[in-house]
């Protein structure tokens, strides 16, 4: 399948794309500063640079986009028609860094939380992100994952060796 925008078109979308302050990752902070909790941004002197850390916590939050980190089972998360092996390549490759970069923090003692992007993109789900969070941190758990189940394929969990956190549910 041919890209529906012309390659100049493509390119200038394409370098749009933040790497720091997306609005996902800009609405993780302002739900967890509301909470009380206060944070640091981007630590280059922490492996994977954690978009936000809580060093009295001891814990580095990522907020990762579906597409960009291959969330698994998300509806985000294709890899598009246009150079398939490309794109494979490139989201496994990222997925393989995260996954590094987790092992290296949490062999230095820190907690790791990934906030999925789905997690921020519907107002039901932003509801209870707020008190996920909270509730993971509090919790001492070693490794979190908070996405939104609504937008799983087959509205699923896919589990991972790390404490899930469904938001729907936990409204309730």
């Amino acid at each position: 399948m041919t890209d529906v925008v012309s390659l100049a078109r493509r390119s200038q979308m394409m370098s749009g794309i933040k790497g720091k302050n997306s609005q996902p990752e800009l609405l993780v902070r302002r739900l967890l500063f509301a909470a009380g909790y206060r944070f640091r941004l981007h630590r280059r002197d922490l492996p994977g640079t954690p978009d936000i850390v809580m060093p009295a916590h001891k814990v580095a939050v990522f907020v990762h986009g579906c597409f960009w980190h291959l969330h698994h089972g998300c509806r985000y998360a294709k890899i598009p028609a246009t150079r398939p092996d490309f794109w494979q390549a490139k989201l496994e490759a990222n997925v393989d860094r995260d996954r590094r970069a987790t092992e290296k923090l949490r062999a230095s003692g820190w907690r790791v939380l990934v906030v999925w992007e789905c997690a921020t993109r519907d107002v039901e789900t932003v509801a209870g992100l707020q008190g996920a969070m909270g509730a993971w941190i509090e919790s001492r758990e070693p490794l979190g994952e908070i996405r939104a189940t609504s937008t799983l394929r087959h509205d699923r969990f896919v589990r991972v060796p790390a404490a899930i956190v469904d938001l729907h549910s936990a409204q309730s």
